[in-house]
């Protein structure tokens, strides 16, 4: 174990191939989340990776509003793979330091790669913790892999991920962990009068899907459900107001919200918390097809009240509502939805927490206390009168889908047509558009589609189950 300032771990690695002998040297003290490579170390582990991870104790920041320590052997782990994740090596194991999860998060993070369209894949090292039976470990890897589950559901191509694939990928991801995975078809979707989510599909050649989970926590067949909402189209053109051409084949990724609902039941049924869910995923694309949905058009949701569609390309909103109001009627003990909703949130966060809208402090306050734990953190946004007025007393419906003064706090007008179809006490609404995609604001994901805030919600979830919540 090699140590310097405060605390440093090393990544261990058996190399498949000889290396060089190369002489040890300090080369200096290393700073937080940087990685040097060590050759010649021991026959077992010939190749080495020492991280620094700064100062010990370090604690929750009241201003950063997360756990520092956590956060620190995330990034240094990571930093840690990526050192040595490209030299052909068949196993990396991996010093958990103090905090098996934090670390495998970092590294099994770290370590995603979308191949699955590529004729010749990079095989990736096996990760495996130093310390045996290190239930922290297990857990971060569960945590890990719901995120990654995400992230390439966000990944694959509009043309392979339609709704009716994407409802075969949440069987394949879920059913295996005892979750009933439920798709239901355009004529279930209209007998319920889901109007405002079929009016999205009109434009589409390929039919919406309507994805109803359920996760039932070991003997717990008449406690309340957590209901999880989430935004599934997984192609938005914006419809007969189409976007621009530039990066909107990043379009493909405007289903996060569902991919994340997937990421975040995976893991709960995974850890087999002892917790009711039941997700629900609207499913469709938004396209301009010669029966789209103009500009101008006036729809009746399922919960009766009139929507005036004046944008095309609010379409998040529109498909939520009916699955608002669908979750609403389980009585649910919370709902969270999560989309990528508006631009408007990504220029007031940009990447650096999700926004979220609640109707209920009691809900807000556990989602703080996950984002902290997780390090995906969460903004409180207003969900004021204020903003209701402009969606409701406008236009020719009793709701409008951008509202009177829509180039002006365009996330909040969404968050509160939003809340004209929940009908539950405790409910937030998560505008994940910011967060959609990393470049390099979080050093442990890499370049791509991020899956957050999947183990932020799985979190919330898990507080939930134990009792921490009040919810």
């Amino acid at each position: 174990m090699m140590t310097s300032k405060g605390c440093n771990f090393e990544l261990a690695s058996i190399a498949t191939c000889n290396h060089d002998f190369f002489p040890l040297h300090s080369g200096g003290p290393l700073k937080p989340g940087k990685s040097r490579v060590l050759y010649g170390v021991t026959e077992e582990f010939p190749v080495v990776a020492v991280v620094g991870l700064g100062e010990q104790n370090q604690s929750s920041d009241p201003i950063e509003e997360r756990d520092e320590t956590k956060e620190a052997v995330r990034t240094a782990v990571a930093a840690g793979y990526r050192s040595l994740g490209e030299l052909g090596l068949r196993s990396i194991q991996v010093d958990p330091c103090e905090d098996g999860e934090a670390a495998a998060e970092g590294a099994h993070l770290a370590a995603f790669k979308y191949q699955d369209l590529k004729s010749k894949k990079k095989e990736s090292p096996v990760i495996t913790c130093f310390k045996k039976d290190d239930q922290g470990w297990i857990r971060g890897t569960t945590l890990a892999e719901g995120q990654n589950i995400a992230r390439r559901l966000m990944e694959i191509p509009a043309n392979i991920l339609t709704p009716t694939n994407f409802a075969q990928e949440a069987v394949n991801c879920l059913e295996g962990l005892g979750v009933e995975v439920m798709p239901r078809t355009y004529e279930w979707a209209k007998a319920r009068s889901m109007n405002a989510f079929l009016s999205v599909s009109r434009g589409s050649g390929e039919p919406p899907v309507f994805l109803e989970l359920m996760y039932r926590g070991k003997g717990l067949v008449d406690e309340k459900p957590l209901a999880i909402v989430g935004k599934g189209v997984t192609f938005d053109t914006g419809g007969i107001s189409l976007k621009p051409p530039g990066n909107m084949d990043k379009m493909r990724a405007d289903m996060g919200g569902a991919a994340c609902t997937i990421g975040s039941i995976f893991i709960a049924a995974a850890l087999r918390l002892p917790i009711n869910i039941r997700g629900f995923i609207p499913l469709c694309e938004n396209m301009p097809g010669s029966i789209a949905t103009k500009p101008g058009d006036v729809v009746v949701a399922s919960n009766g009240k009139s929507i005036q569609i004046d944008n095309t390309d609010a379409e998040g909103r529109l498909i939520l509502a009916d699955a608002l109001h669908y979750a609403s009627q389980h009585k649910p003990r919370a709902i969270v939805n999560m989309a990528t909703l508006t631009g408007a949130m990504a220029v007031s966060l940009g990447s650096g927490a999700t926004g979220v809208f609640s109707n209920s402090e009691t809900l807000w306050k556990a989602m703080h206390k996950a984002g902290t734990i997780s390090g995906d953190r969460v903004w409180k946004m207003p969900l004021w009168k204020h903003y209701s007025s402009q969606v409701t007393d406008f236009g020719l419906a009793d709701v409008h889908n951008l509202g009177k003064h829509s180039k002006d706090a365009g996330s909040c007008l969404a968050a509160a047509f939003l809340k004209e179809f929940v009908t539950c006490d405790h409910w937030m609404h998560m505008d994940i558009a910011g967060v959609m995609e990393n470049k390099d604001e979080v050093a442990y994901l890499g370049k791509g589609m991020s899956g957050r805030p999947t183990r932020t919600v799985a979190t919330l979830v898990e507080l939930i189950a134990s009792g921490q919540t009040g919810l």
